[in-house]
């Protein structure tokens, strides 16, 4: 174990540069492993060419992704094959890292492939979620991604019990965090021209994270916005975000049914900006009055923590794994599957001595998470890894 005290040399890889929470989780660790003195490098498979959109202090190395003519496992195969193509060679060229480390599924697959070639001498993953796919090509890669690793990590102990009862696998549990440099809810100046350039004129303004999807749980969290309407006709509901590799298309067409029956305007009522710049997301949150998450399934919610930390009233899910580190004095706990549960909670939130003891209480929960802390459970990890392999 004492061999590898020194500073280590660690790969990282995700899926996509966009900012999805696995890929934020890639790139805070970075930076934080960065900032205790290793040498980290980050490879990302890059759709459109254009990069993370944030400077980083790390490197990275960026693999052109190609459009790709099929369904989605076409694609997933697509994608493994590009990670492989691109580290096969390099990895036959450059000095070994001391770890290698998966954040998802296709970058595991991936780094399987290689240490079967023997570019690599193991590697590690993170599991931030188990999906559930009809597909047998797609289950089958994730049972390699959880199986095939020599070590996998997890972020919560709810998935931690799930690789356990599944799989027999024991990942240890690391925490997330959340970056108090970045999410504050200290003005910047920005949040006026970001409302005006959004239409943000609601009252009160309601936020989420992370696009119209079915385990995003987007209908009937509109469901119960349409019931908020009745109430608080001046409202609005802000849906950020939305970059994924699945296509969502049945469930979004749902979405817009239920937008057209309830008669609620788009870009009135409700505000969908797409995908936000990185620079823009913690003036967003700054521009609302509550966030609302009543997800379905999450690897954690590194959004609530965002959230929490820019002032915000939050309403989740009264489920794992919000509920392991947000308590019913922190946040809006509510059943997930009822839209009139949602809704009361919803109006609650923004009553001024509701959401003053919401804020109040949630605070603390932000020291409780850093990347720095992250980062250091992480390395003995790693080392251990080194050790068992030594």
């Amino acid at each position: 174990m004492a061999g590898f005290d020194r500073p280590l040399r660690i790969a990282l890889f995700t899926y996509s540069t966009k900012p999805r929470g696995s890929v934020v989780h890639t790139l805070e660790l970075a930076e934080a492993l960065y900032h205790l003195g290793h040498d980290v490098c980050v490879y990302a498979l890059d759709k459109d060419g254009f990069g993370f959109d944030r400077l980083l202090s790390v490197p990275h190395h960026l693999i052109l992704s190609d459009s790709v003519d099929g369904d989605i496992e076409q694609l997933i195969h697509q994608r493994i094959q590009e990670f492989v193509d691109a580290c096969d060679v390099q990895f036959s060229q450059i000095s070994p890292y001391d770890i290698y480390h998966a954040q998802d599924c296709i970058s595991a697959n991936a780094l399987a492939v290689l240490r079967d070639r023997g570019r690599l001498p193991h590697f590690v993953r993170t599991v931030h979620h188990i999906e559930a796919f009809n597909s047998p090509y797609l289950q089958a890669c994730q049972e390699r991604s959880i199986q095939l690793p020599n070590r996998c990590l997890c972020v919560s102990h709810y998935w931690q019990q799930e690789l356990q009862q599944r799989y027999g696998i024991f990942a240890p549990r690391i925490i997330n965090g959340v970056n108090l440099d970045r999410f504050s809810s200290i003005p910047n100046g920005t949040e006026i021209g970001l409302k005006q350039a959004l239409g943000l004129t609601g009252n009160p303004v309601y936020l989420t994270v992370g696009g119209i999807e079915p385990r995003k749980n987007s209908l009937t969290l509109l469901q119960a916005f349409a019931a908020v309407l009745e109430h608080r006709p001046q409202a609005q509901l802000v849906i950020a975000g939305g970059a994924t590799l699945f296509d969502y298309q049945a469930y979004r067409d749902r979405f817009f049914a239920l937008v057209a029956d309830c008669n609620i305007a788009v870009g009135q009522s409700l505000i969908l900006p797409g995908i936000i710049a990185d620079a823009d997301l913690p003036a967003l949150y700054r521009t609302a009055d509550a966030f609302v998450f009543p997800s379905l399934k999450e690897g954690w919610g590194l959004v609530l923590l965002e959230a929490i930390a820019a002032g915000l009233p939050v309403l989740t899910a009264n489920q794992l794994p919000f509920t392991e580190f947000l308590s019913a004095e922190q946040a809006q706990l509510v059943d997930p599957q009822s839209p009139s549960a949602i809704a009361r909670a919803m109006l609650d939130m923004v009553e001024p001595s509701v959401r003053q003891a919401l804020v109040q209480h949630s605070q603390a929960v932000c020291q409780q998470y850093t990347w720095s802390a992250s980062a250091m459970m992480h390395l003995a990890h790693y080392r251990s890894v080194l050790s068992a392999n030594s």
